[in-house]
């Protein structure tokens, strides 16, 4: 029988550690990642992080969770672009949080920090004033409904949960989740076969819910 494998959502990669550097020009900042096999879009920033990372909207202070943050795109960019937030990255994969942790010292970045974990496990009892994902859609749709419709409990009030999927993906099914975890969704942005979701909660989300 042959092996199954491996995905970049994988806990612990046996895969032989083979670095990478990508340097990228995000909203007019130059930023650097160190990268390896075994983690998503080792080569390039890819298009739909590109995508969020463009076009999202962050709070003037507080909180925020990069949820699957992999190599450490999409929150380290938020930790420069307001240095008044205090950014937490959450991946599954124990190589992405030790590359995303390099990165985080690499672009010179005091208010992130890196834990590991599956899912909203590491953050269980803290609630965000955004969340951001780049979400492994290959470990499943449910594993991607999951993070919606639990996202209301990890956010402030009037907290935003902030998603990048490909159009395709982004079918009636997610867009149902969204409207059944938070009464509301709108399209912040679409790009290179690709859509940002976003929600808010609002008084009336816990009713949803």
């Amino acid at each position: 029988m042959s092996e199954r494998p491996e995905h970049y959502f994988s806990k612990h990669p046996r895969s032989r550690v083979k670095p990478g550097l990508i340097r990228a020009c995000l909203r007019k900042r130059s930023l650097q990642f160190l990268t390896a096999s075994g983690i998503f879009s080792q080569k390039r920033i890819d298009l739909g992080t590109r995508l969020l990372i463009e076009c999202m909207i962050l709070p003037p202070e507080g909180t925020v969770l990069d949820l699957g943050c992999g190599y450490g795109a999409i929150g380290i960019a938020a930790a420069v672009f307001n240095p008044l937030l205090k950014v937490t990255m959450v991946d599954v994969n124990d190589r992405a949080v030790r590359l995303a942790k390099k990165n985080i010292e690499l672009n010179s970045v005091t208010n992130a920090a890196v834990k590991h974990g599956s899912m909203y496990e590491p953050v269980k009892g803290f609630a965000f004033d955004c969340i951001l994902s780049n979400p492994p859609v290959s470990a499943g749709l449910k594993t991607v409904t999951e993070i919606v419709t639990q996202a209301p409990d990890h956010l402030t009030g009037r907290g935003k949960l902030e998603m990048v999927l490909r159009s395709k993906v982004a079918g009636s099914r997610l867009l149902s989740a969204f409207e059944n975890a938070f009464g509301n969704v709108c399209v912040l942005a679409r790009g290179s076969g690709f859509r940002v979701l976003m929600a808010e909660k609002t008084q009336h989300t816990s009713q949803v819910i």
